[in-house]
């Protein structure tokens, strides 16, 4: 199962951008950019994306490519 990593369009600030333009460098991981995820309170407050659907949100975009490596590392071992 290839991972899939959503990105809301008004998170985009170049820290979140650079996280996104990483990972589409990787071709065992999906990378989609929407309008909107429907997650406007958690899109307000700092870097985030959806990774299989599941909210990833950190302080900073270091901290995001982490998390959202660690929860597809995760998905790994479950599947």
């Amino acid at each position: 199962m290839i991972p899939l990593v959503e990105f809301c369009v008004n998170n985009l600030t170049p820290e979140v951008l650079e996280v996104k333009n990483k990972l589409e460098q990787d071709p065992g991981i999906d990378v989609l950019e929407y309008g909107c995820l429907g997650n406007c309170g958690i899109c307000a407050q700092g870097p985030y994306a959806l990774v299989n659907g599941e909210v990833v949100a950190a302080g900073t975009g270091d901290d995001l490519y982490r998390k959202i490596k660690e929860a597809i590392d995760e998905m790994e071992v479950r599947y």
